[in-house]
C-alpha cells in the first residue's frame, strides 16, 4: 500500500510498506529468529515462523511506520502461536517438552543456558513466560493471543518462573532466570518498554 495518507488537519501519516518490513526483517534477523526459536523450541519451525512473519508483515495494510518493528515481533508471536498451538491443559497431564536436537546450536554460547531453560518448559508455559515477561505483553493481550483465560496465563507464567529457577534443572539456571528477567536483550529480545503494540 502507499506509504502516505493526508488527514483532514493536513498532518501526514506515514504507513510502513512491504519494503520497510523487508528491511526490518533483514536488519533484525538475529533477534527475530531468536524470538521465533524461543517460542517454537525447534530450529525448523523457527525458520517457518520467521518466514511466515515476514510474509504477513509485507502484506499488512496501514501499519504506522513508527510501529513497524514492534508489529514485526508481534507477527512472529502470532505465527508461533498458530504453528505450535500451545494448550494450557494436557490430556495426559504431562508437560509438552519440545527440545529439538541442535536447537541451541545457532545461539551465541553465552545465551545457550538461558535458551535451554526456556526449552525445558512445556509449550504453554514457555509462551506465557516469553510473551508476558520478555516481550512485555499485558496479561489481557497474552490471554487473547493464546486463547486462554488470564488465570491460566498467570498460573503458567508462575510455573515457568519456578521451573527456570530450579537449580537442579540445568547448571546455572538461577543465573539464567536473572538474565531472562532483567536482561531480555541478552538473548536478543527487546525490553518490554519498547513493545507497546496495537492489537
Amino acid at each position: 500500500m502507499a506509504g502516505r495518507q493526508t488527514s483532514s488537519n493536513a498532518q501526514t501519516i506515514t504507513y510502513a510498506t512491504g519494503a520497510d518490513f523487508c528491511r526490518i526483517f533483514k536488519e533484525d534477523m538475529t533477534n527475530l529468529y531468536l524470538l521465533s526459536l524461543v517460542l517454537t523450541a525447534d530450529p525448523a519451525k523457527a525458520e517457518q515462523c520467521f518466514v511466515a512473519g515476514l510474509d504477513d508483515c509485507a502484506a499488512s495494510n496501514q501499519v504506522f511506520k513508527e510501529w513497524s518493528r514492534s508489529w514485526a515481533r508481534r507477527a512472529i508471536v502470532k505465527n508461533a502461536v498458530r504453528l505450535i498451538a500451545p494448550e494450557p491443559i494436557y490430556a495426559n497431564g504431562a508437560p509438552n517438552i519440545a527440545v529439538a536436537s541442535g536447537a541451541t546450536d545457532r545461539a551465541r554460547p553465552e545465551v545457550q543456558v538461558e535458551i535451554s531453560a526456556l526449552f525445558g518448559l512445556n509449550s504453554f508455559e514457555r509462551f506465557a513466560f516469553v510473551m508476558s515477561v520478555l516481550e512485555g505483553y499485558s496479561d489481557q493481550d497474552c490471554a487473547l493471543l493464546l486463547g486462554c483465560t488470564r488465570q491460566a496465563l498467570i498460573a503458567a507464567r508462575v510455573r515457568a518462573a519456578q521451573e527456570i529457577a530450579r537449580p537442579a534443572q540445568i547448571p546455572g539456571s538461577r543465573q539464567a532466570e536473572a538474565s531472562l528477567k532483567n536482561q531480555g536483550s541478552g538473548i536478543g529480545l527487546t525490553s518490554p518498554a519498547r513493545l507497546a503494540t496495537p492489537a
